[in-house]
């Protein structure tokens, strides 16, 4: 049985994540449908604790206890994502990736190496913008148009090499496409002579983080992309049960 006030706490922390982590009043009442009495009662709770914070322009932001929180979380999703990573890892022979979506960022949160010499690395830590990323089409694939021409607008869309994708137009139709196909590409956007492939990992129907296989250009390209994305997309399904999705 669920607790409606611990329910609609997260509807608002979520809210606030939705967009961007920081949202007005309106906003936040917009997207989660609950009367504004309601909100400012919730967020004075969320303010006292330090989830939320409130800026100059009174507008609300997520708030520096949810750190801690974020970095536990992480680190225990990636130790339980681990025995998948190799599922992928031995399905593609190359190196398996974890990521998340962490404010404007992706964030790589867990990986297993490919055994052969020649392999790719993300070191686990690292953050990318999403528009040059596989993972990160994943991730924004399950945003709505407008959060994603919110965050292209904080973000810009940097040239990584010469086959980034530059333009808000160009991309959204790569994550339409990535909605349909239940996959994503990077095709040495992020840096020349590396492929990827991600799929999404569910709470729900929520796209909660992203799993990848990434190698030099000529190895993944040798693959069956649509029998790899089917082996990832199985095993994704699997991690997001084991979730508890």
């Amino acid at each position: 049985m669920s607790v409606q006030s611990v329910d609609r706490a997260l509807d608002v922390m979520e809210a606030l994540a939705a967009h961007g982590g920081e949202a007005g009043l309106s906003e936040i009442a917009q997207r989660t449908g609950l009367p504004y009495g309601t909100i400012h009662r919730l967020l004075r709770t969320l303010l006292d604790r330090g989830y939320v914070r409130q800026e100059s322009d009174r507008r609300y932001a997520l708030g520096g206890a949810l750190v801690r929180l974020a970095g536990v979380a992480e680190r225990m999703v990636g130790v339980w994502a681990q025995p998948y990573l190799t599922r992928m890892v031995e399905l593609s022979g190359e190196t398996a990736n974890l990521a998340v979506l962490e404010g404007d960022f992706v964030v790589y949160v867990a990986q297993v190496p490919s055994p052969r010499r020649l392999r790719m690395f993300a070191e686990v830590g690292r953050r990318v913008l999403p528009h040059s990323t596989a993972v990160g089409k994943v991730l924004l694939a399950d945003r709505s148009q407008a959060e994603v021409l919110a965050l292209l607008e904080r973000t810009g869309m940097p040239k990584r090499t010469a086959n980034t994708i530059t333009t808000a137009p160009a991309l959204l139709e790569k994550l339409e496409e990535a909605k349909e196909r239940g996959f994503a590409m990077d095709l040495g956007e992020e840096e020349l002579g590396v492929h990827c492939l991600a799929v999404p990992v569910r709470d729900g129907e929520r796209v909660i983080a992203a799993m990848s296989v990434s190698g030099p250009a000529e190895r993944i390209d040798a693959l069956d992309r649509t029998e790899l994305a089917e082996g990832m997309c199985k095993i994704a399904a699997e991690f997001s049960r084991d979730l508890g999705a």
